[in-house]
């Protein structure tokens, strides 16, 4: 990871207990992807598997980390972003806790203050969850 979990804070407005992502892998154009390693404490852990609003949020955390990325490449403050809309979420399998999950995010595009994002989360080679998400981006926050 290129960014690692002692900074991750640094690049997105999430705090603990609610931080989804242990580091940031690659920002590239439209495209970022992210790592969590899955505590057996996490919030979003019932059963020892991260649950669907847990693998939701690691989506939206995935995109708000691009954001978070640009603003600190810029000299700017990480904005606040709001999820708007999801569209087409599907949860096919739920990971275990104790493992890394990956995420990918892609901007499909922008207009205004509102970024149309499709995500994807993968565990040990396989799909766990995908979305999209409208999320809306408040730089004056």
């Amino acid at each position: 990871m290129f960014i690692h979990t002692d900074d991750i804070t640094a690049y997105i407005p999430q705090r603990a207990p609610i931080v989804m992502i242990s580091g940031i892998l690659e920002v590239d154009g439209p495209k970022t992807r992210t790592g969590l390693t899955i505590a057996a404490d996490n919030i979003f852990v019932e059963n020892g598997v991260l649950t669907a609003p847990g693998l939701m949020e690691n989506i939206a955390q995935t995109a708000a980390a691009r954001i978070g990325y640009i603003a600190k490449q810029e000299n700017a403050p990480v904005p606040l972003g709001f999820i708007g809309a999801v569209k087409d979420f599907e949860v096919f399998e739920l990971p275990p806790a104790g493992q890394t999950i990956e995420t990918t995010t892609e901007i499909g595009g922008e207009v205004f203050n509102a970024t149309m994002v499709t995500g994807k989360v993968m565990w040990d080679g396989r799909v766990m969850a995908q979305c999209e998400m409208k999320i809306f981006i408040n730089p004056q926050i």
